[in-house]
């Protein structure tokens, strides 16, 4: 059974991992990079080949949270054993991190690992929405990775409409790179080729439908993603991804497919929504307060910018939700971390108070 294997250099590993390597002290195992995660074990390559994997007890008690726990993208210190199977030995430190918030929940949900760049992909029929997009491109940033959007489908309007979109897209995100796709007529298709290069990671962020892995078994001349076709008396994508998973392109390019996501939490994402609503972050700047809400404040140069159309209306409002969404979490999180630490002095002190009994 053929085996593929790849050298770490080709995988993207680089002098940051070797050094992580180095300061766990694990120089002499050998390194893999997880390539799909399952239920409680993860696929990996290396040099070597590809191994089925599972974290050792030891990590798994000392894992504080769900972050701490290989994903997809990361790179692992891990030992072979017989079979085609290996223990994961130690996660190195993350170059790059994508990550979202859980549905009504504190932790967050890694989406992948040491990605260079992400697609963000919108279909132009029911999907399209830029409010969308600019969630998408906080993840990124505040993760240190490169957006890039992709327009896919779009032999379903018309070429008048799509030149409308991309102006409006090109006013309210003024140095974002724009692709337009199809997988019907192979529009852009090379355009989205050339920008992938050996040994970079590049992942494809999305709803359910969009055509995701699509783009990717043309990106791989062949269907090794299966899909299925979105249903037409709904609209609604049935694609059947459900892992994430690495797949390896013949131009030494590596590329990541995920599970569509409607809802897209931002957590703690203060710096990605500063850069990527700059403008008004850098107007800010002139308003009469310095905790200014940019909602009720007599004097706020944003609201005044917003009356006088010199910023859009709609990323206005996308700016004040996902502002109040970073700062709730922030909150939560403070509470969470408080209520944290006084669960721990109770346990000690309940510890201190058994001891002397005792004695």
């Amino acid at each position: 059974m053929d085996n593929p294997k790849n050298s770490v250099e080709e995988l993207g590993y680089d002098e940051f991992f070797e050094s992580s390597q180095k300061n766990l002290g694990l120089q002499n195992y050998p390194v893999a990079r997880v390539v799909a995660e399952y239920r409680e074990v993860y696929k990996v390559r290396s040099s070597e080949g590809e191994f089925l994997a599972k974290v050792t007890g030891k990590h798994m008690f000392t894992a504080e949270k769900r972050e701490d726990y290989p994903a997809v993208g990361d790179w692992v210190v891990i030992e072979e054993l017989p079979e085609n199977k290996a223990l994961i030995r130690g996660v190195l430190s993350r170059k790059t991190i994508l990550k979202k918030k859980y549905s009504n929940k504190q932790e967050n949900q890694i989406i992948a690992t040491n990605i260079d760049t992400a697609f963000i992909v919108e279909s132009m029929d029911r999907d399209y929405n830029l409010n969308r997009f600019e969630r998408f491109f906080v993840l990124a940033i505040e993760g240190g990775i490169t957006p890039i959007m992709i327009l896919n489908k779009t032999d379903l309007i018309s070429k008048v409409e799509l030149d409308i979109r991309i102006n409006k897209i090109k006013s309210r995100f003024t140095s974002a790179t724009v692709i337009a796709t199809s997988t019907l007529t192979k529009e852009g298709l090379d355009d989205l080729r050339k920008l992938i290069e050996r040994g970079k990671s590049y992942c494809f962020l999305g709803s359910s439908g969009v055509g995701k892995s699509t783009l990717i078994n043309n990106l791989l001349q062949k269907d090794e993603i299966k899909t299925r076709e979105m249903g037409l008396a709904t609209g609604k994508g049935k694609h059947t991804t459900t892992t994430r998973e690495m797949y390896f392109l013949e131009n030494g390019g590596l590329v990541i497919d995920n599970p569509g996501t409607r809802e897209v939490g931002t957590a703690n994402s203060e710096t990605g929504i500063e850069m990527v609503f700059n403008e008004i972050s850098h107007l800010s700047q002139g308003c009469r307060y310095s905790n200014c809400t940019h909602m009720l404040e007599p004097g706020c140069v944003v609201i005044k910018a917003v009356e006088e159309e010199k910023i859009d209306k709609d990323k206005y409002t996308n700016f004040i939700k996902l502002r109040k969404e970073a700062e709730y979490y922030k909150l939560t999180n403070i509470e969470k971390r408080e209520k944290d630490k006084k669960f721990g002095k109770f346990i000690k002190k309940a510890k201190d108070s058994l001891e002397s009994h005792v004695v």
